[in-house]
Formats: C-alpha cells, sequence, structure tokens
C-alpha cells in the first residue's frame, strides 16, 4: 500500500459537478481548482468522466472477527470495503466472542488500524451476550480508546421495553445511538421469508411487515419520550417508512438506513429456492421497494448501509430451511445505488455523497469522514468510473466470502481508486 504523498486528480467531477483538478497533499486536500500545476514529485491520476465523491462510509458491517474468521477477518473486510470505495465501516457487534466490553471493541478497532485499508469503528454491544437481558458495559465502550457511539445488538431485536428505554436513555451521556434490528420475535418465529403472496405459493413461513413496523413504532416513542436518540437498523417496508416519517414530522431524533438488495431485489427471487437471497429482514416486494427508493430519494430513509453478512460456503451451499441468512454487500454497493437511484433520477452523485457518506459520518459520530470535497478537509476519497458496465464475478471478490445476490447479473459503475488519509487503497480498481 503507498504512503500518503502528492496526488493531483486532474479533471475529476466533484460530486458529479463540472471537471476540477483535486491536490492532495500527504493526508489533506490542499486545492480544489480549474488549471492546477503539478507539483514536483506529484502523481497524476488522468480522471476524466471520472465522479470523485468522499470515502463512503457504511454503519453496518459484520467482520465477523473475533470468531467466525471462517467468514471473513477483519483485514478481508476492509479490503472489500476499499475495492467499494469506503474508508470508514462500522463493525457489527455479533461476533464470538461479543462486543460487549471495552476489551473486545478495543480489539476490533486495532485489528482495523493494523489493516490499512479502511478505518474500524466497532459497534458496541447493547446487552450482555446479545442476550436482551442485561445492559452492556456501554460506558466503558464508550469511554475505551476506540470510542463507541453506536449500540445495537443486531442480529437480534432488543426486544424489551425497559432495556430499550435505559439504553436510549444511557447513551444519551455520550452522544451516543442505538441502532435498532427491528423484529419482533414472536412474531417471526420459524420464518423463512417475506410474509404474502409468494411465502403462501411457496409454502414457506412468513415474516409480516408488522413485525418490522410494530419495533420501529414502539422505539421512536421510547426515543422521544427520553429525548434520546435511535437508529432502524436496515428498514425493508412501505410501512416502516410511513412509521419513520411521521417520527421526523415530530422533529423526534431518528434515523433509517436501507441496504442496497433491498432497494433492487424483491421476494419474487425466492421462487428459486436459491439461499443466496435468504436475509434477514427478508427481501419484499416490488411495492415496498419503491416506496424505500422514493424515501431515500427524499431523506426519509437517511443511508445506505450494506448490512456486509460473510458466510462460508457450507453455510449458503444446502437447503433453503438451514442456510444462514444474509449477503455480502461492500463490493457492490455503490453500483446497485447507482443502478437503483441515479440511473433512475432519484438522486444525483451529490445525493449519493450524503447518503453514503456525510449522513453516516454524522451519525455515527465519525470525525475525519464524510466531509466536503474542498481544500483542508481529509483526503478520503473515491473515484468512480459511471460509465462502467461489468457481470457481477464474486471469485474476484476482496472478502473472504462469495454469498452475493448479485452474481452473474450486470451492473454499472467501478470504483477505480480509494484513498484514506491520502493514502491510496485502491489503484486502477485493484487494491494498492
Amino acid at each position: 500500500m503507498s504512503e500518503p504523498q502528492k496526488t493531483l486528480l486532474r479533471g475529476a467531477k466533484v460530486l458529479g459537478g463540472d471537471p476540477q483538478d483535486v491536490l492532495i497533499d500527504g493526508e489533506t486536500i490542499a486545492a480544489v481548482g480549474t488549471g492546477l500545476d503539478v507539483p514536483a514529485g506529484a502523481t497524476v491520476v488522468e480522471a476524466d468522466g471520472l465522479i470523485l465523491l468522499p470515502g463512503l462510509v457504511d454503519l453496518h458491517t459484520h467482520l465477523r472477527e473475533p470468531g467466525r474468521e471462517d467468514s471473513e477477518t477483519v483485514l478481508t473486510g476492509t479490503r472489500a470495503a476499499a475495492i467499494g470505495g469506503y474508508t470508514a465501516v462500522h463493525a457489527m457487534a455479533n461476533t464470538f466472542p461479543v462486543a460487549d466490553t471495552a476489551g473486545v471493541v478495543e480489539q476490533v478497532w486495532r485489528l482495523g488500524r493494523e489493516s490499512g485499508y479502511c478505518d474500524v469503528q466497532p459497534v458496541g454491544a447493547v446487552t450482555v451476550g446479545l442476550e436482551g437481558k442485561q445492559l452492556a458495559e456501554l460506558g466503558a465502550m464508550a469511554d475505551s480508546a476506540a470510542g463507541v457511539r453506536v449500540f445495537s445488538d443486531d442480529g437480534k431485536c432488543v426486544d424489551d421495553a425497559v432495556i430499550m428505554r435505559r439504553a436510549l436513555e444511557y447513551v444519551k451521556a455520550f452522544d451516543g445511538v442505538v441502532a435498532q434490528h427491528a423484529q419482533e420475535p414472536r412474531l417471526t418465529e420459524g420464518a423463512q421469508m417475506n410474509e404474502g403472496i409468494v411465502s403462501g405459493e411457496l409454502g414457506l413461513i412468513g415474516w409480516p411487515a408488522v413485525a418490522e413496523e410494530s419495533i420501529i413504532a414502539r422505539d421512536v416513542l421510547l426515543a422521544a419520550h427520553v429525548d434520546s436518540r435511535v437508529h432502524i437498523c436496515h428498514l425493508s417496508t412501505a410501512g416502516s417508512v410511513e412509521i419513520v416519517r411521521w417520527a421526523k414530522s415530530k422533529g423526534w431524533n431518528v434515523t433509517a438506513e436501507v441496504t442496497p438488495h433491498h432497494l433492487l431485489l424483491t421476494d419474487e427471487l425466492v421462487r428459486s429456492y436459491n439461499p443466496v437471497y435468504k436475509v434477514n429482514p427478508p427481501l419484499r416486494t416490488e411495492a415496498d421497494v419503491m416506496a424505500l427508493r422514493e424515501a431515500l430519494a427524499d431523506g426519509t430513509i437517511d443511508c445506505v448501509a450494506t448490512d456486509h453478512a460473510p458466510h462460508p460456503h457450507e453455510d449458503k451451499d444446502c437447503e433453503w430451511a438451514a442456510a444462514a441468512m444474509g449477503m455480502v454487500g461492500l463490493e457492490t454497493a455503490l453500483s446497485v445505488v447507482q443502478q437503483t437511484m441515479v440511473d433512475t433520477g432519484l438522486l444525483d452523485w451529490a445525493g449519493v455523497a450524503d447518503r453514503m457518506s456525510a449522513r453516516p459520518a454524522v451519525i455515527g459520530r465519525l470525525a475525519g469522514h464524510g466531509r466536503p470535497v474542498a481544500a483542508g478537509e481529509p483526503a478520503n476519497l473515491t473515484l468512480v468510473d459511471p460509465a462502467y458496465r461489468g457481470v457481477v464475478n464474486p471469485a474476484g471478490f476482496a472478502s473472504r466470502s462469495r454469498n452475493t445476490p448479485y452474481e452473474g447479473r450486470e451492473l454499472p459503475g467501478r470504483v477505480i481508486a480509494t484513498f484514506l488519509r491520502g493514502r491510496a487503497t485502491v489503484v486502477d480498481g485493484k487494491l494498492a
């Protein structure tokens, strides 16, 4: 991996606007303008036709380390993130051991620093062991070297209202946020896919939309009651959109994310019984997909988060009922967002920068990321070729896992270069 140096990006369309030159000097953007001189010893990158964005930030990544290194490690996951244009990811707590103590979150944080491909901000568990019975060491994790600000039992819902209320009250002390995996467990026992016409025809136990919506409704009310911050993970239904929109109209401190796969894929794909489409929350209907796109465009949904969920081959190459839930997403997220939001006219590239960099950085209280592409700002940047079209081949993934729902599908866009504090982590579409 190259060291920070002087790099001139010539003729890049900053946030999709008019072509400009961007000079990187060390870890900082030194100048933005037209006709910039090439400093002595600088590397010149010809960026004609390319889009320059701030480095992407993911609020929802599963890196699996410690404990499930057969699926992913911090190193392989951050390499995948860099290929996808990310300069920072938030690593979820459902590791083994669970990231519910200062010691474990610091381990993950240090592994991220050692990888050098992308900043890793650990997410602390809300409850001990993700068991939903007792609050974890929230204050200790916040005060640790990792400086945790996002707490989640993702993979499991904090379904006890009293525990959720106490967590929301606790995180106020250090401006934290509770990120909720909204899933009423009693309504989803044995569920295999979205509850609807397709589940009825296939004879699979359905996962009703109300299981998500009822928890979101409860939690936005709790957040308002204690004047705290709640973030809704992987929102997936049209009804959930309406609840979040209502909560925001009240001025409550509620944010929400949507995954790329919920912006593109529907439950019709489950007819194939291919476990690569098995995910939590499940793929929903076309009407839900359209509602999610509109909500991301109008800002009701704040950001895109990958829910990158790597699994070893054997956990997906099996019958549907036995398969693990989840899919990888770091390396394809920007392409899916381009196809569903940019190419459809719902968002411009400035909007993509907002939803995939600026807003998630603010929600996660992550300094130095999601910043404007301007002189004096950290040189966390992503250079994208929007004209590229290519067929997804997981054999070439940097991730240790291959469970992508896009295999064989043509997607637009390709990350050409990624810079982490001025250091190239990706060059010409390949790891530096």
